[in-house]
């Protein structure tokens, strides 16, 4: 069955319930936001988009830029891209200051909020296969391990697991790791 056009409220729930153990907010990105996003890009990638990249992204129908933030800097941010019935999560980045905070969870339970009311139900990304913490974090998140793209990284060279996401309107719970 088609994904409901309204997300459950268990994952409105949960998503407020992310934001507000961070202290911060997930909202919309702006032109302000990008100098914050290039410094935490640059700092986690070894081959960061260019602010010019993110600038592209802002006014168009099919992207979507999500920022948090905490006493009013950005922290986090998270892109979607958008097509018929799915997504890609095509970047997520949270300063290495604020890490393991919530932060990462509260951008993808707004990104999956998001998603649900657009109808779409099905998120995907793209994640370095050494990316532990990463990969745990979307796993305890909900998505499953799809399939893996051979040398997808350069700098190094490495292969990118792909994982999934089905937007049925259910989230794990918080601190499961199902």
């Amino acid at each position: 069955s088609p994904p409901p056009r309204h997300p459950p409220p268990s994952l409105v729930s949960w998503a407020r319930i992310c934001v507000k153990d961070t202290g911060g907010v997930v909202r919309e990105g702006v032109g302000s936001d990008l100098p914050a996003i290039a410094e935490i890009e640059a700092a986690t990638f070894s081959r960061p988009w260019s602010r010019a990249t993110f600038t592209g992204l802002l006014g168009r129908s099919e992207a979507q830029l999500l920022v948090a933030s905490d006493g009013g800097s950005v922290v986090g941010y998270l892109v979607l891209l958008t097509g018929p019935g799915e997504a890609e999560l095509a970047n997520l980045a949270v300063s290495t200051g604020s890490r393991k905070r919530g932060i990462g969870k509260a951008l993808l339970a707004a990104a999956s909020e998001i998603l649900l009311d657009k109808g779409i139900g099905c998120l995907y990304l793209a994640v370095r296969a050494s990316n532990e913490k990463a990969i745990r974090l979307y796993e305890r998140f909900g998505f499953s391990d799809v399939g893996t793209h051979r040398a997808y990284y350069q700098d190094p060279s490495e292969d990118a697991r792909v994982l999934a996401l089905e937007l049925s309107g259910s989230t794990p719970s918080r601190g499961s790791s199902s």
